[in-house]
């Protein structure tokens, strides 16, 4: 693709987005940007359906909103509330062992940077550019699966793993888009430009698209 098509291709997927129902997390960012619900509920989000993360977060905050009373429920309790979300044992074990980092080394603040947020184990760096772009409005450029595959798809970049994708679109992605860009792309990605047989008859952004990688479409 034409680089200097970037700026319609976010346009149309704005457009299209009004129709769609936004990923759980960028939700939560505009209804309140807490940034600790925000990291809890990108942690239990990983793996996991949209529909399953919101009720399980919902269960979970009902019970605890704070680091210092999330780290008064047991294990157990946890997993209860998060039950089915993928890995629901390791990721009760992992919000416990945040939330004590959270108390002990940033005065039960979640950090507003990636290199601090990438000090806590269990978060990674798709989860702390999300935490960062969408808790606190930073420069965060989170990469899934989705963003990774349709900026290759697109042939905006050439990449072969999420982390390569991340550095090569901060490099080159204007950062005007950086906070909107996972959100537009993976709406996009879930309703539209699926792993799978995209629908690329009914694409808003074909014109614009390299198609890499399509073998078989719809």
């Amino acid at each position: 693709m034409d680089d200097r098509h970037m700026a319609e291709i976010v346009r149309l997927l704005e457009s299209e987005l009004e129709n769609r129902a936004l990923p759980i997390v960028s939700r939560l960012a505009d209804e309140k940007r807490d940034p600790f619900e925000i990291l809890i509920s990108t942690l239990l989000s990983l793996r996991t359906k949209d529909e399953v993360t919101e009720a399980a977060a919902e269960r979970l905050f009902a019970l605890a909103a704070t680091p210092e009373e999330m780290i008064g429920l047991s294990s157990e309790e946890i997993r209860r509330a998060i039950y089915p979300v993928g890995f629901y044992r390791n990721k009760a074990e992992t919000i416990l062992h945040v939330c004590r980092e959270l108390i002990d080394r940033f005065h039960s603040r979640v950090p507003d940077t990636l290199d601090a947020l990438l000090t806590l184990k269990g978060v990674g760096r798709k989860t702390a550019n999300l935490v960062v772009a969408l808790g606190f409005g930073g420069a965060g450029l989170c990469v899934d699966t989705h963003v990774h595959r349709i900026s290759n798809r697109l042939g905006y970049v050439r990449t072969k793993t999420p982390e390569e994708t991340e550095f090569a679109l901060r490099a080159k992605l204007p950062a005007e888009y950086w906070l909107r860009y996972n959100t537009l792309l993976v709406a996009f990605g879930r309703n539209t430009c699926r792993p799978i047989s995209p629908l690329c008859s009914g694409c808003p952004v074909a014109d614009y698209c390299d198609r890499t990688g399509v073998k078989i479409s719809r």
